[in-house]
C-alpha cells in the first residue's frame, strides 16, 4: 500500500502522539488500532462480558461500527467519540488482555484493513507492519526504555489529576510488554523491513521530524 505508514511499538513509546502529528503533517488519515481494542474492553466491561470470554467478545465486535472523525484523527465507535474514557489506566490493561483473544484480533484486523483501504493512512499499533498492513510503504517500530515510558505515562496521568506510583507503573509496563511479546497470536515484534527508532532521548517534535523524513524518502508524502 503506497500511501500506508505502519507504526508499531510497545506501550508508552510515543506511537499515538507521533503518528497523529505525522498524519496531520502529511494530510493522511490517522487510525489508532489500540483504541479499537480499548473500546472493545471498555464496552465489554460495561456489558458484563469477561475479558477472557472469546465467544462473547467476538459477538460484541460484530455489533460495533468503527469509523474516523471528520478531522481524520479520532476513532469513533458507533458514532461516539470515546477518547477520554479509553485513556483510563484500567482500560488500557484490560485491552491488553482482550487483544490476546484470536477471534477478537481476527475481527478487528479486518476492520483496520478496511479503514486503511479508504485512502492514505498512518496506522499505529502492535502488529500493523507484521499482520495488518504487511505491504505498507513504510514500517516503523518505535521503542523507548521501560523507565522512560513509565515517566511519560506518569506525566500523562498526573496531568489528568490521577494519582501515580511510578515504580508500579513501570512494573505494569514491563508485564504488558511480556504479555504482548509472548502471545501466540500476532506477538509484538518489529517487521523484518521496519525502521527501528528509539525515542528515549527524542522530543515529540524530533521523533515526528524523523518519521516525516522517512515517509518522504519512501514516497508516501
Amino acid at each position: 500500500m503506497r500511501r500506508a505508514i505502519a507504526v508499531d511499538g510497545p506501550a508508552g513509546a510515543g506511537k499515538s502522539t507521533v503518528s497523529r502529528l505525522l498524519a496531520r503533517r502529511l494530510g493522511l488519515m490517522y487510525v489508532d488500532t489500540g483504541a479499537m481494542y480499548r473500546a472493545v474492553a471498555l464496552l465489554a466491561t460495561e456489558r458484563g462480558i469477561a475479558v477472557d470470554d472469546e465467544t462473547a467478545l467476538a459477538q460484541l465486535c460484530d455489533t460495533l461500527a468503527f469509523g474516523v472523525s471528520e478531522d481524520g484523527e479520532r476513532l469513533l465507535v458507533d458514532g461516539r467519540d470515546l477518547t477520554a474514557a479509553l485513556r483510563r489506566r484500567e482500560v488500557a490493561d484490560l485491552a491488553s488482555r482482550v487483544s490476546v483473544q484470536p477471534a477478537v484480533r481476527e475481527r478487528l484486523v479486518a476492520r483496520q484493513r478496511a479503514l486503511a483501504g479508504s485512502g492514505g493512512v498512518v496506522m499505529d499499533g502492535r502488529d500493523i507492519g507484521t499482520v495488518v498492513l504487511p505491504d505498507a510503504a513504510l514500517k516503523v517500530f518505535l521503542t523507548a526504555s521501560a523507565a522512560e515510558r513509565a515517566r511519560r505515562r506518569a506525566r500523562e496521568l498526573r496531568d489528568r489529576g490521577e494519582p501515580v506510583d511510578e515504580a508500579a507503573l513501570e512494573a505494569e509496563i514491563a508485564a504488558r510488554d511480556a504479555r504482548d511479546s509472548s502471545r501466540a497470536t500476532a506477538p509484538l515484534r518489529a517487521a523484518a523491513d521496519a525502521v527501528v527508532l528509539d525515542t528515549t532521548q527524542l522530543t515529540i517534535a524530533q521523533a515526528v521530524d524523523k518519521l516525516e523524513a522517512l515517509a518522504r524518502a519512501a514516497g508516501v508524502a
